[in-house]
């Protein structure tokens, strides 16, 4: 079986193996760029793993879907691909349905188990094979009930870079979703979405014996207490997601979301309203949650026209709940929403912070978001989660199903990659699951790869799921040598995508920059109508174009230690006008110019540093 993308560029082929192993190839304008590769799942109640046999074959369906995002790279979105599945049985007789999407941009596939049952998915035989010659852009996975105060798995590593496919993650377990690999001169970006609270969250492991890339399970006590880690029952897995193409495929693709489930209805969906926020703990940690800079915080959002103020850890005791409901009024009188932190741990964690397990039951949950919605509180940032397990992923539905009910947006930290869910529920903002700003200002290491690492991120983590980074600090960071400049810091905001996006900077960083940026800053969406990649190549640079309105921000970053003349292709603004915000001539100036956009534009970026413009 041969399935076509529309324009005929991508054909992905199912077959049997003479052993009756189920197998997928997928080539790209007539070359191979995924291997022959297995499917199959292994159940307490049965296996598709070989002396399978065909027992039909769907006609093929051309199909389109039209849909409409509140947040991301694209708000109006059409899918549109070819879909055709394939029925198997084993030798007992039981059967299973693997369904194929195959679109101008990649190939997805997915297994619905056998109508009526009750298994326990033990594994998947689900691989991706690659000729050895390929690079790949991974994020180690973290094991299990490690770091601090056991909070591991939080995808929160750094990036490897250009290493070859197949290398066994260097922590033992695996690599998260998504990976980028380097075919030639071609891309594929591995993720997976749809994921169901009956199923686990997977990740990559590297199989030694076949050397291709597999899907793997988390550990038995990524869990929620006393609870299990397999998928339990499920209908479906997931959908396995290739995004196959160029670097511009890769950026501009929607797959991530155009496979998850459509969005749950809402009541009202007029409170779900993307922005950027104040915050005061990214530089000033624990001690700012109190009520004096919690109210200087809100005056900032409010003088940067922004929506939003993050209240962080403890302040139910910091701050406390009689002067919180005096904040939220204060806030309310100055256009400035608040959104409050709480500690999501159970029996998996031993963290401190509090408010601590205050959500753990949909009764608990009840009453607390009944308060925070009585009180005028527009938001949680929910913190320190268990792993990828089942119970973890039902957990994770939950909260945002009662969060949805009492019209609360989401933040997840500490947290498992969203893999589409902010599609599925339009109030989940934001998710952590990256190594972000507040680790630059725990580790000096972590401050000398922001470069490399902020350029990795729009080709690989941030391609399809929004992420709070927690971007942009202009101030000096305690005990940290920033190796940034501060156009590159001012460049990360419109890179990055997040349904909110907390700025790290704090009031008296904003005051000591020129005029022109807080004008800029004071008027940036989260949301975009369109994007465009520019130029780039991950790890080294990223410029990416997005619209909002009639407005086209076009945002870059040098992800090298060099200066570098580029000449961007900006043909589709030709004839348009606006300014163009970089780095002065000595750090930490900044410099702006008024510029008419004609087919090409030429900037020098500096070492580490970065521009933005602003179109119209």
């Amino acid at each position: 079986m041969n399935i076509a993308s529309p324009d005929g560029s991508i054909i992905a082929s199912f077959f049997l193996s003479d052993h009756g192993e189920a197998l997928y190839s997928v080539q790209l304008n007539g070359k191979t760029v995924i291997e022959p590769s297995l499917l199959g799942v292994e159940a307490d109640q049965f296996s598709f793993d070989n002396q399978l046999e065909l027992v039909s074959i769907a006609p093929l369906e051309k199909k389109v879907e039209n849909y409409r995002m509140h947040q991301g790279k694209q708000l109006d979105i059409v899918y549109d691909y070819q879909e055709q599945s394939v029925v198997v049985s084993n030798s007992d007789n039981q059967k299973l349905i693997i369904i194929f999407r195959v679109s101008n941009d990649g190939v997805a596939f997915r297994y619905e188990f056998p109508e009526g049952n009750e298994a326990i998915i033990n594994s998947e035989l689900t691989e991706f094979q690659f000729a050895p010659t390929i690079k790949m852009y991974a994020q180690p996975m973290s094991v299990a009930k490690t770091g601090w105060e056991q909070t591991n798995p939080s995808y929160e590593e750094p990036y490897k870079r250009g290493i070859p496919v197949g290398t066994v993650s260097p922590l033992g377990a695996g690599w998260v979703f998504p990976t980028l690999l380097q075919v030639d001169k071609d891309w594929v970006l591995v993720t997976e979405t749809g994921l169901g609270p009956d199923y686990c969250a997977s990740r990559l492991v590297s199989d030694t014996v076949s050397k291709a890339m597999k899907i793997g399970f988390p550990s038995d006590v990524e869990v929620y207490t006393d609870k299990g880690h397999l998928p339990y029952h499920p209908t479906f897995s997931p959908w396995r997601v290739l995004t196959i193409g160029s670097l511009e495929t890769i950026v501009e693709s929607t797959l991530g979301t155009d496979l998850a489930d459509p969005a749950i209805n809402l009541s009202d969906e007029d409170f779900v309203s993307p922005g950027i926020a104040s915050w005061s703990w990214a530089l000033l940690k624990d001690n700012s949650v109190n009520y004096e800079t919690t109210k200087e915080f809100i005056d900032y959002a409010s003088e940067m026209n922004w929506k939003y103020c993050l209240i962080d850890v403890n302040w139910d005791t910091t701050i406390g709940e009689e002067r919180m409901k005096e904040l939220v009024a204060y806030a309310a009188e100055r256009n400035v929403g608040l959104i409050l932190w709480y500690n999501s741990a159970g029996a998996w964690n031993t963290t401190p912070y509090h408010p601590k397990s205050e959500l753990l039951t949909h009764e608990r949950r009840e009453e607390e978001f009944s308060k925070l919605k009585e009180w005028g509180i527009k938001g949680v940032k929910i913190d320190f989660f268990g792993g990828d397990g089942q119970s973890m992923m039902a957990y994770y539905h939950d909260m945002l199903c009662d969060a949805g009910k009492h019209e609360l947006l989401v933040n997840f930290h500490g947290a498992t990659l969203p893999r589409g869910w902010q599609r599925t529920y339009p109030h989940l903002m934001t998710v952590e699951a990256i190594k972000g700003f507040e680790f630059i200002t725990f580790f000096q290491e972590t401050a000398d790869d922001e470069p490399a690492h902020a350029a990795t991120l729009p080709y690989t983590r941030n391609a399809f799921d929004p992420m709070d980074f927690t971007p942009m600090a202009f101030s000096n960071i305690p005990n940290i040598k920033r190796k940034t400049t501060n156009a590159f810091e001012l460049a990360l905001p419109t890179l990055f995508l997040s349904g909110i996006q907390h700025l790290a900077e704090v009031p008296e960083g904003m005051n000591a920059v020129p005029d022109y940026v807080r004008t800029y800053l004071s008027d940036i969406p989260t949301a975009w109508d369109e994007t465009q990649f520019i130029d780039g190549f991950p790890g080294k640079l990223a410029v990416i174009a997005r619209r909002s309105g009639k407005t086209w921000f076009i945002t870059g970053i040098n992800g090298e230690g060099i200066a570098k003349e580029i000449e961007l292709d900006l043909a589709f603004l030709n004839g348009k006008s606006g300014y163009l915000i970089t780095d002065g001539n000595v750090h930490p100036e900044f410099r702006k110019e008024e510029i008419n956009i004609e087919n090409t534009y030429s900037i020098a970026l500096k070492a580490n540093g970065g521009f933005v413009m602003k179109v119209q």
